[in-house]
């Protein structure tokens, strides 16, 4: 396909957390347009099956389309792990996802022990295990569910104390782990980046 090189960026998350994705890519490529795509209507993704999921990012992506983006990130890490190659295969435009770029930083850990936390639906599908297994056999990976963090995020609820309460339960079974590296598999998660910063410690890097 023929790429115009002014048409803007489509970035797709199931709610305002694939925000933090967006913004990242406007700090780096600042001379780009972006089109954001955040389905409020039906977060959060991380408890629906795969198939809604791929039917979920169909949708979007042709939506994306119609407002004529030149390539298109899947912010949301649910969608990133359960519908990624199958969209790849349908549509004719380069479509990146997130947990791939994430889990090169993380193969970077010290100690051989990396964290993953996401969705259900991330966490069970064991991808990040799989392409850092893939870039390093000897890391051994932790996988948490967090499924309170998404509804929390979207309720604004960043500087909360039952958002301390609640992350410090999620966490403590990671810390237990010796981990020294920490994967932030959801595209909301960053917002409560420094209250995971204060529970987890300095000496955990957090991507």
């Amino acid at each position: 396909m023929k790429i115009d090189r002014e048409a803007p960026i489509g970035v797709f998350d199931s709610g305002v957390g694939g925000l933090t994705v967006a913004r990242e890519i406007m700090r780096n490529l600042p001379s780009e347009k972006i089109v954001y795509f955040g389905d409020t209507a039906r977060v959060p993704y991380g408890s629906k099956s795969k198939e809604t999921i791929i039917r979920y990012s169909r949708q979007i992506i042709r939506f994306l389309q119609q407002q004529q983006v030149k390539a298109i990130v899947v912010a949301c890490n649910t969608a990133s792990a359960f519908a990624l190659d199958a969209v790849r295969d349908e549509f004719d435009i380069p479509i990146i996802g997130v947990i791939e770029p994430g889990a090169k930083v993380a193969a970077q850990t010290r100690n051989k022990r990396v964290g993953i936390i996401g969705t259900v639906g991330t966490v069970g599908s064991g991808i990040h295990a799989e392409y850092l297994k893939h870039l390093d056999p000897e890391i051994t990976v932790f996988g948490k569910a967090c499924p309170l963090f998404v509804p929390l995020v979207e309720e604004g609820w960043l500087h909360d104390p039952v958002t301390d309460e609640i992350a410090s339960r999620y966490l403590s079974i990671l810390k237990e782990r010796y981990i020294d590296t920490l994967v932030l598999g959801c595209t909301h998660y960053p917002l409560l980046r420094s209250t995971m910063r204060r529970l987890m410690g300095e000496d955990v890097t957090l991507v």
